[in-house]
């Protein structure tokens, strides 16, 4: 077996990941990343989820190497596509117009952008990837990890990694029961947290939907209808607890209110009907100046192809892979929903110009890489953020909650979809929240620390911290902290604990543009 050394082991090549790295790297130290896919960016790539964000992220609200993401990403277009002088012209250039999100584009451009981001660490010999590895055993004495061997999926080669830190930045924090640190899945209980909306007595396996996304695009006229998937005659006639109608269906649970349903359709209309397909479209046609796309592309991650039939994290094996197949026979099912059935406003059935488009996400079928993963393992951490920290109805005048330790920020909604069990879904307005460094601090072990979704929230709380630019955040700012700690030979909970160290680690962020309070009067401008 190999041995590999370096500063700072990130298992997980997801956007927490990225940043880690890339943080540890800007600071001089050496790093090791790992990546289970062929492509780094999790979220934003190998998931195909473009970026989820609030109303202020324009202006501010997120750190400074997540608006030169944007920024870049707003670049490479306008330098490589053949926009119309309008679109050009667009300082807010939003490539695809996607209605979800102020920028809405291809996966493949994420990877560019991010690949750009790291290239000076990697030529430089400070930052070293190994792709399509995951991580199989760790060593842990005396309550600090002494190393983790990862394994190549394809030719099962074996790399026994060492560092003086670990950050499990892997989409269902897989690292944690390797390493023995205390974590929580699925719903706590009322009594664990003490939350209005958590469950009467707890359930580990009660845990988010998973999506698996597919691309495509749509060529009016023509027919690309798909081999009739292995499960749909299931899918077709499910029915879920919380509906009257078939999964399948353009009836789907209304975001602002989830106890009601709302009717959606497929492409904008007259009838002020939502078009799901403009939801997640990130090129749009009328963009570009000259054809060099066949049509619209969308991305689809909608409630219809959310699997909550049973959760992939501390399961069998065999129930894993099932329910991973399910959840990409789900989105076939739907696909093929759409081009055969799906009911259209003119009266007539099914649109099959739908294609899947393979060339977007790089795979042979147009679906991911990657399934979207909401809800990870999370560390029972030294602080946890409940509900009570977030919800506008609880926290009321008090507003935005602050904290003398806070390493960031974000703003989203409470935000849950359907889950594994209870089937519960939540859409609860929130304030702004900060990113309190005892969260991404674990109860004992010493030197792993989390650097994405398997922070110390709760199952309810997950549902806004779970956003792309709270995820960049809090691994740029993990990053940045094992950093800290290696140059000043403190712990990272000494950092938390020590006054004059915690302010001089808040000072580090700061000069490295990691905003770590809301300005004055942001939740009244409408948050």
């Amino acid at each position: 077996m190999r041995k590999q050394h370096a500063d700072v082991i990130v298992i997980g090549g997801g956007l927490g990941g990225c940043m880690a790295a890339l943080s540890a790297a800007k600071m001089g130290l050496t790093v090791i990343m790992t990546e289970e896919t062929d492509w780094i960016g999790g979220q934003l790539t190998s998931q195909a989820v473009p970026p989820d964000e609030h109303q202020w992220i324009e202006q501010f609200g997120s750190t400074a190497t997540y608006r030169e993401f944007r920024r870049r990403v707003r670049e490479y277009y306008k330098q490589n596509y053949p926009l119309t002088k309008t679109a050009m012209e667009d300082p807010l250039l939003n490539p695809g117009n996607g209605w979800v999100t102020r920028l809405a584009h291809e996966p493949k451009v994420a990877l560019h952008i991010l690949e750009q981001m790291l290239a000076p660490y990697v030529n430089g010999g400070k930052l070293t990837i190994q792709y399509h590895y995951v991580a199989e055993e760790a060593e842990v004495k005396d309550d600090v990890v002494q190393s983790i061997t990862v394994r190549q999926l394809h030719s099962h080669e074996k790399i026994q990694l060492t560092g003086s830190y670990y950050i499990d930045a892997t989409e269902c924090g897989d690292v944690l029961p390797l390493a023995g640190v205390e974590y929580v899945t699925g719903a706590e209980s009322k009594d664990d947290t003490g939350e209005p909306h958590a469950l009467d007595e707890a359930d580990p396996m009660d845990m988010q939907a998973i999506t698996h996304v597919f691309a495509v695009d749509y060529i009016d006229g023509a027919d690309f209808t798909i081999e009739k998937p292995e499960q749909y005659d299931f899918w077709k006639d499910f029915v879920p607890s919380y509906s009257n109608y078939p999964l399948l269906s353009w009836h789907a649970v209304n975001s602002q209110d989830t106890t009601t349903l709302r009717e959606f359709t497929m492409f904008p209309n007259d009838q002020d009907i939502p078009a799901l397909f403009t939801y997640r479209r990130v090129l749009d046609f009328n963009n570009l100046e000259k054809p060099i796309y066949d049509g619209d592309l969308s991305l689809i991650n909608w409630p219809q192809n959310d699997y909550f039939l049973g959760p992939i994290i501390d399961v069998s094996e065999t129930e894993r892979k099932k329910n991973l197949e399910n959840a990409r026979q789900l989105s076939l099912s739907l696909l093929y929903w759409l081009q055969t059935e799906a009911p259209r406003l003119d009266g007539g059935k099914g649109y099959p110009g739908l294609r899947l488009n393979n060339e977007a996400l790089d795979t042979e079928d147009g679906l991911a890489k990657y399934p979207y993963i909401r809800e990870s393992r999370r560390i029972k951490a030294v602080q946890t953020i409940t509900e009570m920290d977030v919800s506008k109805e609880l926290r009321g005048e008090k507003g935005i909650r602050t904290y003398s330790d806070s390493v960031g920020v974000g703003s989203y909604h409470l935000d849950l979809h359907h889950t594994t069990n209870s089937n519960r879904t939540f859409y609860i307005p929130s304030y702004p929240y900060e990113i309190p460094l005892g969260a991404l601090l674990p109860i004992r072990v010493k030197n792993l620390l989390p650097a994405c979704k398997n922070i110390g929230t709760t199952h309810i709380t997950n549902g806004c911290y779970r956003l792309h630019p709270t995820e960049w955040n809090i691994g740029e700012s993990v990053g940045y902290l094992v950093s800290f700690a290696i140059t000043n030979k403190v712990g990272v909970h000494d950092v938390r604990a020590d006054a004059n160290l915690l302010t001089s680690y808040q000072k580090l962020l700061q000069e490295n543009g990691v905003q770590i309070h809301w300005p004055d009067g942001t939740e009244l401008a409408g948050g």
